[in-house]
């Protein structure tokens, strides 16, 4: 009896590879589990058959249109087999194919594999082979926007790799904005609006305004660790990517006016722990100097309030500013 999933692919209507006249001169060649197998897969008959045929195709070297296609309807069956995909290029390369069919081929195919990495693996060898990202931008868009999922590690990946190979920069600060809108948690967003400044370069002045781009998003959710990361990530891009926290004060003057306004988001009392740590060390404040005191106090409040599960982490960051203050002490002397 066949699988229900390859009716669903391979149709009710598919004849057996075995039946077809084209096939008659090729032996399949069955999958070897070894003499006693600890746990044979219930593979269904067309499966079998299918891969069968392939294991038989490559053991030749056959490179021809008939196994283009019997490649298309093993990957249907298994679209993550790294070997089939590999013998498609080969084949693909051998018969000087169309490469734009390949690109509408692997569109459907993404379309409904989207988080599968050997389909977007082969796009990007299908792609350089043209040299023409011409429809990369749109292709991951609609993965991301229009399939309903904009947090796909693939397709981000894939649109990087695009816009990075072959300079497609243009736009993309707009397009990672309008989703941030839609979604302002949407961490892939913040990731890939970082990548493209990161291209642009961290001026004071694209600094400055990430920076007021980014508060003007916390002020709206607070508790937003995507948002709150990428602010500190601007932060310490400045002074050559050796930027303190302090060095900026209208965003700190922001954020301790945030907490003395009531409001304990752990990623806001983080920032506020790494800055005060950050200038105790700096001063080689004394280890009951008030900004020792403020990190050993937010330390306690997010270890038994704010943020419990990482209790031991944040007891082992108040004790080893501790030991730090009283090494500077000892050194001093």
């Amino acid at each position: 009896m066949a699988d229900s999933s390859d009716e669903e692919y391979l149709g009710t209507d598919w004849l057996s590879y075995s039946e077809r006249t084209e096939w008659r001169d090729v032996e399949p060649l069955g999958q070897d589990d070894g003499p006693s197998p600890v746990v044979s897969i219930a593979y269904s008959q067309k499966f079998c058959e299918v891969f069968d045929y392939m294991r038989a195709v490559i053991a030749k070297g056959e490179k021809s249109k008939r196994a283009l296609e019997l490649t298309t309807d093993a990957l249907r069956l298994n679209p993550a087999n790294y070997t089939v995909w590999q013998y498609r290029r080969d084949i693909l390369r051998e018969l000087k194919a169309d490469l734009n069919d390949e690109l509408d081929y692997l569109s459907e195919v993404i379309g409904q594999n989207a988080k599968n990495y050997q389909v977007w693996h082969h796009r990007r060898v299908i792609v350089e082979m043209l040299n023409d990202p011409s429809n990369e931008l749109e292709l991951t868009e609609n993965a991301l926007v229009n399939d309903g999922d904009a947090k796909n590690y693939h397709a981000w990946q894939h649109r990087q790799w695009a816009i990075r190979s072959y300079n497609l920069y243009d736009g993309e600060l707009n397009f990672v904005d309008r989703l941030i809108c839609e979604d302002q948690r949407n961490n892939s967003a913040w990731n890939q609006r970082f990548f493209v400044i990161k291209h642009l370069g961290f001026t004071p002045e694209v600094i400055r305004r990430e920076l007021d781009y980014t508060m003007d998003r916390i002020r709206v959710i607070k508790n937003n660790e995507s948002a709150w990361n990428y602010l500190v990530g601007v932060m310490r891009q400045g002074d050559n990517s050796s930027g303190q926290l302090s060095s900026y004060p209208e965003v700190v003057a922001c954020v301790e006016q945030l907490y003395q306004a009531g409001n304990r988001s752990p990623y806001l009392m983080a920032f506020l722990i790494d800055l005060y740590r950050e200038q105790a060390l700096q001063l080689k404040a004394a280890q009951d100097d008030q900004l020792a005191r403020k990190v050993y106090t937010l330390c306690e409040d997010m270890a038994t309030k704010h943020d419990v599960i990482r209790r031991n982490y944040w007891h082992y960051v108040a004790t080893h500013l501790k030991k730090q203050l009283a090494k500077d002490k000892e050194e001093q002397h």
